[in-house]
């Protein structure tokens, strides 16, 4: 669950307080604004013990995101996901998950954003790659399952998951350029318009 780099040789709460806290102060602030000082004060240890398990601010940070892609994965690939077969079932199942866990943790929800859209921040390259390969490696890793031959032999189920994500950023950018609240219940409902769509775009006529 937690990445190599870090050993934590102290009690199970003592380290869920240094990630809650990492949440809270990274989902609330830019990463330049966001103080070691205030995670340390609100997990209940001094800063240079949180500096010696994380060099600097931005090995937390980046253990952080990989602590809640994890998390994330670990409760949306359940027993029932790895029962479907169906493409864009398959995508709403995981969809109805992540919101679902987004709703119970609004700090994960906008630092999720965050990490996704990095802008100029210092972790930008690094998070930019990160979720670069993690697009191009999920119709590997989440789909193994899935009865690609539903689909017309024309159509790219990749190019069609790269499509949708893109989709879904458009909306998102367009919600931060605005200065609008991201809702996740009207993203959820255009995504599926959106899956539904290229269902009945790219799959074969017995599977419609």
């Amino acid at each position: 669950m937690f990445h190599e780099r870090t050993v934590f040789p102290f009690a199970r709460r003592k380290q869920q307080a240094i990630i809650n806290a990492s949440l809270e102060v990274f989902a609330t602030h830019e990463y330049k604004r966001a103080s070691t000082d205030d995670i340390a004060a609100k997990a209940g240890i001094s800063k240079g013990l949180l500096f010696y398990y994380f060099h600097n601010k931005k090995s937390l940070y980046l253990y952080i995101y990989d602590y809640t892609k994890q998390i994330v994965t670990a409760q949306v690939v359940d027993a029932h996901f790895k029962e479907i077969t169906d493409f864009f079932e398959l995508l709403a199942y995981s969809a109805q998950k992540k919101a679902a866990i987004m709703s119970r943790n609004p700090y994960l929800m906008d630092f999720v954003m965050r990490c996704f859209y990095p802008e100029k921040e210092e972790v930008s390259n690094e998070l930019n790659s990160t979720n670069q390969d993690y697009i191009d490696n999920s119709i590997f890793l989440y789909f193994k399952n899935v009865d690609f031959s539903r689909f017309r032999q024309d159509a790219d189920p990749q190019q069609i998951l790269r499509m949708l994500l893109w989709m879904a950023d458009g909306y998102i950018s367009e919600k931060r350029r605005q200065g609008k609240p991201f809702v996740l219940d009207e993203i959820m409902h255009d995504f599926k318009e959106w899956s539904d769509m290229f269902r009945r775009l790219s799959y074969r006529e017995e599977y419609l």
